[in-house]
This record gives C-alpha cells, sequence and structure tokens, in this order.
C-alpha cells in the first residue's frame, strides 16, 4: 500500500485509463476509509495549508459542491474560478494559465468541452491536475460509481453493468474502468451514437490482460438482461441542447422504464451521473424506485475526489 501511495503522489488523473487496476482499487479503498472517518467526525487534514484551483468551463452542482467541500475537508482551501473570473476566458493561453496558476496552487482541476484542454493543461503545469469532466472522460464520476457499487454489492469483479444511452463521456470512463476492474460491461446506443470506437478499443483490450469483458450493442434489451447495474444518463449532454429533439427521436426506445428494468436482476442497482431528467431517459418509478442509488452515488462524489486530491497532492 505504501508503494502504491508513493506511485500516486505528483501524479495527474486525466482519466482511469491511465491508471492500474492496483491503483483505482487503492483510490476506492482510500475513498471508503475517508468516508468511515468523516461519518465518524474525526478530523483528517493531510491538505492543511494547500490550495487547489477549480477551471470551471461548464457549470455544475456536483462537482464544484463537492470539490470544494472536500478540499475544506482534508485541511485545504478551494478557489473556484470560472472562464469570466479568468484571463483564460480573454484569450490567454493555457500553457501560460497553468504555468502561472503552478506557482500559487498544490493543485488543479479543470471541468471544460474539449479533452485537449485537460491534455494541455497537464503538459504545461508544474502541479497535479484533475479532470472534472472532459467531452471524452469524467473519471471522477466513474471512481465514485465504482465505489457505489463496492459498497452496495460487496465486490466488483464478475458484476454485470448495462448502460443504456449515448455514447458519451460518462459511457467511457465506465467502460474504461470496468475493462481494468474485472467487470462485464454491456451498451447500448442507437446508430450513430455509438461510443468512441478509439475507447472501446481500449476498453477491449485492457479487459482481456485484466479479465473483464466489454459488449458494444444495439439492443438495449439485451444489454440489461441479467444485469447488476442498470446506468443511464440525460440524452443531450451539455453542448449537445439544440440537437434535443432531434435526440428525443433517436433514442425513444433507449428509455429506462419498468419493462426495461425487468430484464436485469430482481436486485438491480439503477445508476445516473444527474442531472435528471424525468420522463426522458428515466422513468420516475424507476429513479424513485427502491433500486435507485443515485443520491448514494452522488454523495460518493466527495468521498471519491477527496482519495484523488488526497493520493496525488
Amino acid at each position: 500500500m505504501e508503494e502504491l501511495a508513493l506511485q500516486l503522489k505528483g501524479r495527474d488523473f486525466l482519466g482511469l485509463v491511465d491508471y492500474h487496476p492496483d491503483e483505482i482499487r487503492y483510490l476506492l479503498d482510500l475513498a471508503i476509509e475517508l468516508k468511515r472517518k468523516q461519518k465518524a467526525g474525526e478530523i483528517y487534514h493531510p491538505l492543511k495549508g494547500k490550495s487547489l484551483g477549480m477551471i470551471f468551463e461548464k457549470s455544475s452542482t456536483r462537482t464544484r459542491v463537492s470539490f470544494e467541500v472536500g478540499m475544506y475537508q482534508l485541511g485545504g482551501q478551494a478557489l473556484f474560478l470560472s472562464k469570466n473570473d479568468i484571463q483564460m476566458g480573454r484569450g490567454e493561453t493555457i500553457r501560460d494559465t497553468a504555468q502561472t496558476m503552478s506557482r500559487y496552487l498544490d493543485g488543479i482541476i479543470i471541468r471544460t468541452f474539449g479533452h485537449r484542454n485537460v491534455v494541455e493543461l497537464a503538459r504545461s503545469a508544474t502541479v497535479p491536475v484533475i479532470n472534472a469532466l472532459s467531452d471524452q472522460s469524467h473519471p471522477c464520476q466513474a471512481l465514485a460509481d465504482y465505489q457505489t457499487i463496492l459498497e452496495k454489492k460487496g465486490k466488483l469483479e464478475g458484476i454485470k453493468i448495462a448502460y443504456i444511452g449515448d455514447g458519451n463521456n460518462m459511457l467511457h470512463s465506465l467502460m474504461i474502468g470496468a475493462s481494468k476492474l474485472g467487470l462485464h460491461f454491456a451498451s447500448a446506443s442507437p446508430e450513430g451514437y455509438e461510443p468512441d470506437a478509439e475507447q472501446v478499443r481500449l476498453a477491449r483490450e485492457f479487459a482481456g490482460e485484466f479479465g473483464g469483458k466489454v459488449d458494444v450493442l444495439r439492443d438495449a434489451r439485451e444489454a440489461v438482461e441479467g444485469a447488476d447495474v442498470i446506468y443511464t444518463d440525460v440524452w443531450a449532454s451539455m453542448g449537445f441542447e439544440e440537437e434535443q429533439k432531434e435526440r428525443e427521436r433517436a433514442f425513444k426506445d433507449y428509455q429506462v422504464n419498468e419493462a426495461l428494468a425487468g430484464h436485469a436482476k430482481s436486485d438491480y442497482l439503477f445508476m445516473h451521473c444527474l442531472p435528471a431528467h424525468r420522463g426522458e431517459e428515466v422513468t420516475e418509478g424507476v429513479i424513485d424506485g427502491p433500486n435507485s442509488v443515485v443520491f448514494d452515488e452522488a454523495e460518493n462524489r466527495l468521498h471519491a475526489q477527496k482519495a484523488i486530491m488526497a493520493a496525488i497532492m
């Protein structure tokens, strides 16, 4: 464990693709331990005197609150920086921003559009950078999701996750995580909305090495058959709102409803990264039903991100 802790110190957290399964498991164990400490009221300040810069080009509820509160609970401070608060919003390069902020801060998170922005920030910064969401991946959410599954099911290996919907950043991160942690990942998306082919290739390569399984399907019922977890996301993520009507037509057969969920195991978990549009990608009966763990999942953003910050900062 001590060796893993040393490996993670000073690292960036841009995606689960960059982390070995043992390192991901270490972060999950740390997240669960930090959650225990917080619930028990234990003070734990490994980041006392340290500062985190939080660059937000996309709005957020869970990401902003969980990182800001998490940094406070670890003994440090967080600075919220919207694109209008810093010179990046007026044309300063990411490289110049990264080099300047590295002189002031001990870590930086960025929630942005193009994944290249995350990569460029990390390349230019001399402090750890955390991907708080990009168009390609959402690794902090995925780590919190796997923490939730581990807590609820007691294991990860052999668990089947059925992801229904858009082949977006959330699907990519869950798929990569599943392939490294020995889960069976099955996705179902309509034509034209499949996951990125390179992400699928990488996931299948990792699955072959670490014992996972990846199925990319068209039929939602086939994906859900025998699933331990059903996961979905909004049909039109931020940046695609103008496609809402077109996407509603494309995804009409991909709603997670009681009939579809009936093909999963009776004790399946329903998961959603939130915010949710009830009546679109999921019915109220499912998201507000007894199998839903969406708010446990949302809470675990706090603990998973604390683990990431404590480990790398």
